[in-house]
C-alpha cells in the first residue's frame, strides 16, 4: 500500500482530536474513493455525450447562476 500525508489546519486536527475513536485514515481513504469513484462515472457520461467543451461551460455558468439566484447569492 502507499502512503499519502495531507496538511491540515490546527482547527481541524483539534476538531478531530475530540474523537479519538475515530479510524481519520479510513475516513480519508472513504472519501477519496467515493470521489474518485464519481469522477469515474462522470467520465463514462463523457464519453457518451454530444456536448461541445464551451455548451458544458456555459451550462455549468447557467447552473451556477441558478443556484447563486434560489440562495440569494446571485451576483450580476
Amino acid at each position: 500500500m502507499v502512503s499519502l500525508t495531507l496538511s491540515i489546519s490546527q482547527d481541524l486536527k483539534n476538531d478531530m482530536d475530540r474523537f479519538p475513536e475515530m479510524n481519520w485514515s479510513q475516513v480519508a481513504r472513504k472519501a477519496i474513493i467515493d470521489k474518485v469513484d464519481i469522477l469515474k462515472n462522470l467520465d463514462k457520461l463523457a464519453e457518451k455525450s454530444n456536448i461541445s467543451e464551451k455548451d458544458a461551460i456555459n451550462l455549468g455558468r447557467m447552473l451556477k447562476r441558478s443556484a447563486a439566484k434560489k440562495n440569494n447569492n446571485y451576483k450580476k
